[in-house]
């Protein structure tokens, strides 16, 4: 388009909407397949991922057949190198990929640590032929070889990838901290040759995997709930911490007076609880994961 035909009026308003354009364009996040080719164990699986919306805007997706991971980089300036793969909760059934994945992923990037929201299959949703173990547990390994695979390119420490989970996603992250392995050496896909040992685990009112063999080589965990929140957890975590002391771990325990299950990062969380993701960030500085 030639801008001398255009009036001064409409000129300025047409620089304008393409500034707009371009700004939301360079927002919008990356997304990456887990396995670009297909994931194992999804094959034949061809349906789309479903996404309701809450009376509170919030996005719960369903039918996840292409595994993936949305990508929060924070800036040049201000990155520490470290890294977080985010898997949100829902009982395995869905997911709430807003309060327990993507506005969390946004804050970490604006304080300097990349964020990447984990989509794993889910096993528990109606018709599913997904297990926990073998699928979604996969996923969860997979995104820690990806971010380890990429970590150059997206100005990563690849020792300073760690994971974080929310309820259903807590299991998954605790398993990922006990259940790892140094890559597979032999494998044709460069991906799996990287380690899926996470460097640390953020476990946020998580169901507690039972029999997790913990060991002196168990990632240092932060660890963070309501007292308000199931027994199973509010009790159980607490005592996750004390086995993990045992262990030999270094654990961080926050239990929220007052506060029950799924509160994760809301602009309506008022008090103590909405200061939980600068105590987390705090907790990465004092574990050595932010310095240069």
């Amino acid at each position: 388009m030639n801008m001398s035909t255009l009036k001064p009026a409409r000129a300025r308003i047409f620089l304008l909407l393409l500034l707009a354009s371009s700004i939301s364009a360079a927002a919008e996040p990356e997304l990456v397949y887990l396995w670009p080719n297909g994931a194992p164990g999804s094959e034949g699986k061809t349906g789309e991922e479903s996404v309701r919306v809450t009376g509170e805007g919030e996005r719960v997706v369903k039918s996840v057949h292409k595994p993936s991971i949305t990508v929060y980089l924070p800036a040049t300036q201000t990155a520490s190198g470290a890294a977080v793969v985010i898997a949100p909760g829902g009982g395995h059934s869905e997911m709430w990929t807003d309060h327990e994945g993507h506005n969390l992923a946004k804050w970490l990037a604006a304080h300097g640590v990349a964020g990447f929201v984990l989509k794993y299959r889910l096993a528990r949703e109606e018709g599913s032929t997904y297990s926990i173990e073998e699928h979604a547990f996969a996923d969860t390994q997979r995104a820690l070889r990806l971010v380890r695979h990429r970590a150059a390119g997206w100005g990563i420490h690849p020792e300073r990838i760690g994971v974080m989970g929310f309820s259903a996603g807590g299991q998954l992250a605790a398993l990922a901290a006990v259940r790892y392995d140094a890559g597979i050496d032999s494998a044709a896909d460069p991906v799996d040759k990287q380690s899926s040992k996470p460097a640390f685990q953020a476990l946020i009112y998580p169901a507690i995997p039972r029999d997790m063999n913990l060991s002196k080589q168990t990632p240092p965990a932060f660890l963070l709930c309501g007292e308000k929140d199931r027994e199973n957890i509010s009790q159980g975590l607490p005592e996750l911490y004390l086995a993990l002391k045992k262990a030999g771990v270094s654990a961080e325990l926050h239990v929220y007076a007052g506060v029950g299950h799924g509160f994760g990062m809301r602009d309506r969380n008022k008090g103590a609880i909405a200061g939980w993701p600068a105590r987390f960030h705090e907790w990465l500085d004092a574990s050595g994961f932010l310095k240069p």
